[in-house]
């Protein structure tokens, strides 16, 4: 009995000294102290290789990252693992749900990754005693962090939050349940974020000591750009667990742009934390940057790049490209951009990445399609509306810089579609644009709607009347002459106003016209007889002398006073056109029987 009682207490002490190792290499995970948590997990499974639990969450910490989506290396990895422990152990419930967690990261087909999570529900449903009937809160909860794990629109969350709804009623204690339900409200938008922060108070409910949970919620208001609330929350995680090195890093992050020092003594807490390795070392790196230490930097990065390497810190390219362009040597940063952007996953590339590359791109004249290019795939992958607007306006900027209007124009017009709405600088730039690029047609039309949206301006009016003026430069297919023919009906509703810009319409009307009047002289068919025949290209010219005077009258009419120099223009004007009509109508007739000399002009 004696040895019975020996055996039963070393069992329970193994079984309490391994649940103590779970529970470490879980809060390891849930730390992002991956290196750690994979070092715990492999030596649960060396003690124990058999044990479906243990390999479960080795394969977990096998696939975790620092906030992005696991490499194919880690998928492939974990897959492995899971596949071998099946082959040998059979199908258990922790292993089957392994499985369907890594077919949601491979992208495959919802609904299987989602059968063999029922089928681990079904396979850990207990079928007798007192919970018969009811399903692993930890399976369910394994469920619901797969969903929570994966990229946005790779799992089913609604699903997610019905399985981790079930595990929260079985299972009384545990805080993960509802952080992973918070998570994947999360991920089914940011209107979801007061239904996440529920789920995080709740996990504080249940462990006031869940460092994980306060930091979660701190992210949740700093994304909301609420100082006091985050703050606060990054404050409650540091209490219930100093040594989290999250919210550290979320301070650093915070302080980075603002407060060098102030970043560096939460970036010393965050190292001292964390585990060591060359990941934890680059942000040493970017500090030293930020600091305004670049040889250290670029020494540093030097360090990182021959011990890790770009594959496992892709950033250490981009950051030399910004300590580059920070000591004015552009070569060297446009070497270390295009090395970052040929070989860095899209989730390791920022908003400001871009920014820097249009920057030092526009340095190198030629280089605006490769700027362009970069911008196109911001555009495609960022998510922010504000972000896709700022990199068009980027791409506005780079190509006003290059002189290229017709680039410039294409740009900013993508901006105003985007944004739904167009100010009166945006009608005033575009319009602008489109008659650098000599898209008189565009111009116009853009100038029209300018003139639509802001009736009192003058630039609109300025821009559709160079645009018309332009569209005919040598003044004689008439489009000019069509086009003014639109403003001025705007302008004859208010005469007295528009006086001037009526009269210098008209103005370029009548070089219009004379210029098509002598050209019509030139033809060889412009022909007169004696006794009065004109020939078709004669009647021509007089309509065309006709439509003058009725231009000079409405001048005189702008200006009726005669001692005003454009009335006195008006009049010489129709006087000669006069003198064409009352000639070239029936010429007078010499004694010789051959028509009299034709008025000069």
């Amino acid at each position: 009995m004696k040895k019975f009682l020996l055996l039963l207490m070393a069992c329970v002490v193994m079984h309490s000294a391994m649940f103590a190792q779970y529970a470490e290499g879980i809060r390891l995970l849930n730390y992002e102290k991956n290196k750690s948590a994979r070092e715990t997990f492999q030596k649960l499974v060396d003690a124990s290789p058999q044990d479906p639990q243990a390999i479960y969450w080795l394969g977990q910490a096998i696939l975790a990252t620092d906030g992005g989506e696991p490499s194919k290396e880690q998928i492939a990895s974990a897959k492995a693992l899971y596949q071998k422990a099946l082959g040998s152990i059979g199908s258990d419930p922790w292993l089957i749900t392994g499985m369907g967690h890594i077919e949601l990261l491979e992208r495959g087909d919802i609904n299987s990754a989602k059968q063999k999570f029922e089928q681990a529900i079904t396979a850990s449903t207990e079928t007798k005693g007192k919970s018969k009937g009811k399903a692993n809160p930890a399976i369910l909860n394994a469920i619901g962090r797969a969903n929570a794990k994966v990229g946005s629109g790779l799992g089913d969350n609604l699903y997610a939050i019905d399985k981790l709804n079930q595990a929260g009623q079985l299972d009384l204690t545990n805080p993960d349940i509802y952080i992973n339900k918070a998570i994947n409200y999360l991920k089914m938008g940011g209107e979801n974020g007061g239904e996440a922060v529920k789920a995080y108070q709740e996990a504080v409910a249940r462990d006031p000591k869940s460092a994980l949970a306060y930091y979660k919620i701190g992210k949740v208001y700093q994304s909301q750009n609420n100082k006091e609330l985050f703050e606060q929350n990054f404050d409650n995680a540091i209490t219930a667990d100093p040594t989290c090195p999250l919210p550290y890093f979320a301070y650093y992050l915070n302080y980075a742009n603002k407060d060098v020092n102030k970043a560096k003594e939460y970036l010393d807490k965050y190292v001292a934390y964390a585990d060591r390795d060359p990941k934890t070392d680059y942000f040493v790196a970017e500090y030293l940057f930020r600091a305004g230490k670049n040889d250290e930097s670029l020494a540093k990065i030097q360090e990182l790049e021959k011990s890790a390497g770009l594959t496992e810190i892709p950033r250490l390219s981009i950051l030399s490209a910004y300590n580059y362009d920070r000591k004015g040597d552009s070569v060297q940063a446009k070497a270390n951009l295009e090395k970052f952007f040929a070989n860095a996953p899209a989730d390791k590339i920022e908003p400001t990445d871009y920014e820097l590359a249009v920057k030092v791109l526009t340095k190198f004249p030629g280089s605006e399609v490769q700027a362009a290019t970069y911008l196109e795939k911001a555009i495609a992958t960022d998510t922010s509306r504000i972000n896709k607007l700022n990199y068009m306006q980027q791409g506005a900027d780079m190509y006003a810089k290059a002189k290229n209007p017709a680039e410039q124009l294409n740009w900013m017009k993508r901006m105003v579609e985007l944004k739904g709405t167009t100010t009166e600088g945006d009608y005033y730039r575009i319009s602008a644009a489109a008659l650098s690029a000599k898209d008189y047609p565009q111009t116009m039309d853009w100038a029209k709607k300018y003139m639509a949206a802001y009736p009192d301006k003058p630039q609109p009016f300025t821009f559709y009347r160079k645009a018309a003026i332009a569209s005919d430069p040598d003044t004689t297919s008439g489009k000019g002459v069509e086009q003014l023919q639109y403003i001025d009906s705007i302008y004859n509703l208010n005469k007295d106003k528009y006086k001037k810009e009526l009269f210098l319409n008209k103005y370029y009307t009548i070089l219009y016209y004379i210029n098509k009047q002598n050209a019509l002289k030139k033809s060889p068919d412009f022909k007169v007889k004696s006794d009065g025949t004109k020939t078709e290209v004669v009647d021509q010219f007089l309509g065309i002398c006709q439509k003058s005077l009725e231009v000079t009258d409405k001048m005189i009419e702008l200006y009726p006073d005669v001692a005003d120099d454009n009335n006195k223009f008006a009049q010489s004007v129709k006087g000669e056109i006069q003198k064409n009509i009352d000639y070239y109508s029936k010429p007078p007739v010499k004694k010789t029987g051959a028509p009299a000399a034709p008025p000069k002009g």
